[in-house]
């Protein structure tokens, strides 16, 4: 059995945290607050609801007492300033950046050999900066033999939202919903930033590309990338369902060792960023990363743009200074 722990638990935290409980191999989550009692009594709500439906599932809420976690298998980080509207990632930086070092030094204390996702915005700077936090507190230890590779065990969430929404809206193109639906993001987790790879979206065996017009296709990539920016629009805050599947499905194939290929920002030591890429993960963190053969010549292009636009917001990092 496995422990999964979830730091943060505002909207994003909690239903991510629910989501996981629906996982039978993990018998323990825990959500972790600074703000006292909100985790404890989202952990009793969730608790409560899990009697409903006969999972036995332990939630765990606690503020601020990292000593909770240990043991954790999977740590998933969602603290932080969520996005409000008007506002772009790149002004998150100097916000949520000062969150992370705290958090990580709380969680590597107890979890040393966790895998962590990452979800909290600007999510590939924020990816970066965890692995180069995670590598100071070991930087004795990066020498040695048998040290952790924190490269291929740091792993950021968003892309696998990107491409759900990309497949969502090419099914509202197409007039249909099934799971024969195949489409990824890759790139940054931005407005401006994302690829929606059109030229290997599929329903079935037939390409998106000879199913719908050159002017739908452009529709659905501008509603992909303005995806999050809709949302937030229209709530006043971040979205938090989509996320949370996304957050779930993911902590699942880790957990469950399931080799599944996703689109998640993992470290690209060529290009020195934090950015989405094609992976495959089992329980041990990332096994294997591809894009560059998926991607048309067009969209190969915009992927090296994005790397150059995430360079310059992990500028504002305090370990870049």
């Amino acid at each position: 059995m496995s422990k999964v722990s979830v730091i943060g638990a505002g909207n994003v935290g909690a239903t991510a945290a629910r989501e996981i409980s629906n996982d039978r191999k993990i018998n323990e989550v825990v959500l972790l607050d600074i703000k006292e009692g909100v985790a404890e009594g989202k952990a009793l709500d969730i608790n409560q609801a899990l009697i409903l439906i006969n999972n036995e599932t332990k939630v765990i809420g606690v503020t601020n007492d990292y000593s909770v976690t240990a043991n954790s298998d999977v740590v998933v980080i969602t603290s932080g300033v969520p996005r409000k509207p008007g506002m772009t990632r790149e002004e998150l930086v100097g916000i949520n950046s000062s969150i992370m070092e705290s958090v990580i030094k709380g969680c590597d204390k107890y979890s040393p050999n966790a895998i962590y996702i990452v979800v909290s915005n600007p999510m590939d700077t924020m990816t970066y900066q965890v692995i180069k936090i995670l590598e100071k507190l070991h930087e004795g230890e990066l020498a040695s033999e048998g040290f952790i590779d924190y490269n291929k065990r740091v792993i950021g969430m968003g892309g696998m939202l990107d491409s759900a929404r990309f497949c969502y809206y090419i099914s509202e193109a197409l007039g249909i919903r099934d799971n024969k639906i195949e489409g990824f993001v890759v790139g940054g987790h931005g407005d401006t930033t994302m690829v929606p790879v059109m030229s290997n979206a599929f329903y079935g065996d037939k390409s998106i590309e000879s199913l719908l017009s050159t002017e739908q296709q452009s529709q659905i990539i501008e509603k992909t990338m303005k995806g999050g920016a809709t949302i937030t629009s229209l709530l006043g805050t971040s979205a938090w369902y989509a996320p949370a599947i996304a957050i779930a499905a993911l902590v699942h194939f880790i957990i469950n060792d399931s080799n599944a290929s996703v689109p998640c920002s993992v470290y690209r030591e060529e290009y020195g960023v934090c950015i989405g890429s094609l992976i495959k993960v089992d329980s041990f963190g990332i096994k294997e990363i591809n894009i560059e053969n998926y991607l048309n010549s067009n969209e190969l292009k915009a992927f090296l743009q994005s790397i150059e636009s995430i360079k310059k917001v992990n500028e504002a990092l305090p370990l870049c200074e």
